[in-house]
C-alpha cells in the first residue's frame, strides 16, 4: 500500500488500538517492522488530532529511542514523528523524555532529511526558556552552525529560526558566536537568501555582548548591516539599527566604521520614516555619531 493511501485511512481520534499495535511494533527485534511502524505513526503525526492519542499511548520515549536507529529510513522516521508530535502540546513531554541529545545525535549524522526535520525539532523545543538552556548546554548549537553552513535551504531555515530563539539567552549567544555562526549569519544576510530578516534578528542578539560585537566587525557585518537599513524591511531596519547602534555605542573604531560604510543617509531616513523602534534606534545612532565628533550639530 503507497503511503498516500495509508495517510488517508487512519484518522485514529477515539481509537487508541492502532496506536498501541504501533507501539508494540516499535519494539520490534525486526528493522523491518520498526521501519514500518515509525512510518505510520509519522504520518499520523501529522494530523493534529491524532498527536495526543499517540503521545498519551506511550510512543514518545520509544520514538526518541529509534533516533538511534542505524536504519536510515527508521531514524528519518522517528525524528519527523517527534517534530509533528511537538507542533502540539507535547514540547514539554518530548523534551522530559531525554529527546535533545537523541535529537543532536541525528543533527550530526542523519540523512540531509532528517537533519533538517531535527533541527526543526528542536526549534520548535527551543520556544519554552528551559529547553532553549537544556538545548545550548547540550551542545547543539555547534551542529546548528554546520547546517546553517551546508544545510539544503530549508535546513538553513529551520537552522537560523532555531539559533534565533537560543539567542536571547546570554550564554547561548557565546556559544553560537564562539561556534563560528557569524560569517554565515552575514552570508545569509543577502535577499537572494530569503532569509535575511531572520539572520539580522540573530545578528540584533549577538550584537549585545563583546565577542559578538567583535565577530561582527570582522566577519564583514557592519557593510551588509548598513545595506538592511536601507534597503531591507521594516523589521529588518529596527534591527540592522540596532545591532549598529550596540556596535557603535561601545566603540570609536566601530563608529568610524558604519560612518565610512555611508551609514548616515539611511539612518537619517529611517529616523524619520521608520517603526517607532526603528526611529528611535537611528536617533540614537545619529546622536552617538554627533556626541562622538563624527557628526556636526544640526547635521540631523
Amino acid at each position: 500500500m503507497d503511503l498516500e493511501a495509508m495517510d488517508s485511512r487512519f484518522d485514529i481520534s477515539g481509537d487508541e488500538s492502532k496506536v498501541f499495535e504501533l507501539i508494540e511494533d516499535l519494539k520490534s527485534n525486526s528493522t523491518d517492522v520498526q521501519r514500518a511502524a515509525t512510518a505510520e505513526l509519522r504520518l499520523l503525526a501529522r494530523h493534529m488530532e491524532n498527536r495526543m492519542v499517540i503521545a498519551n499511548c506511550g510512543a514518545i520515549s520509544l520514538l526518541v529511542g529509534l533516533l538511534h536507529s542505524t536504519d536510515p529510513k527508521t531514524q528519518e522516521n522517528a525524528v519527523t514523528a517527534l517534530l509533528n508530535l511537538s507542533l502540539s502540546d507535547n514540547k514539554i513531554a518530548i523534551a522530559n523524555a531525554n529527546a535533545i541529545d537523541p535529537l543532536i545525535h541525528v543533527l550530526k549524522t542523519g540523512n540531509p532529511e532528517a537533519q533538517e526535520n531535527s533541527a526543526a525539532t528542536l526549534l520548535s523545543l527551543s520556544v519554552t526558556e528551559e529547553n532553549k538552556l537544556q538545548i545550548g548546554r547540550s551542545g547543539a548549537i555547534g551542529p546548528l552552525v554546520e547546517l546553517l553552513a551546508n544545510g539544503t535551504l530549508r535546513g538553513k531555515k529551520d537552522a537560523v529560526s532555531a539559533l534565533y530563539n537560543l539567542s536571547t539567552l546570554r550564554d547561548n549567544k557565546l556559544r553560537i558566536v564562539q561556534a563560528g555562526a557569524m560569517s554565515h549569519l552575514v552570508e545569509l544576510m543577502d535577499p537572494a537568501t530569503g532569509m535575511v530578516d531572520k539572520a539580522v534578528a540573530v545578528l540584533a542578539n549577538l550584537a549585545s555582548i563583546p565577542e559578538g560585537r567583535n565577530a561582527l566587525g570582522q566577519d564583514g557585518g557592519i557593510f551588509v548591516l548598513v545595506e538592511v537599513v536601507e534597503l531591507g524591511s521594516a523589521r529588518a531596519k529596527e534591527n540592522a539599527a540596532a545591532a549598529l547602534l550596540q556596535l557603535c555605542k561601545n566603540s570609536g573604531r566601530f563608529c568610524s566604521l558604519v560612518l565610512q560604510e555611508g551609514a548616515v543617509p539611511p539612518l537619517v531616513a529611517l529616523s524619520q520614516f521608520g517603526t517607532p523602534r526603528a526611529k528611535e534606534k537611528a536617533r540614537a545612532l545619529l546622536n552617538c555619531f554627533q556626541n562622538q565628533g563624527y557628526l556636526h550639530s544640526g547635521r540631523r
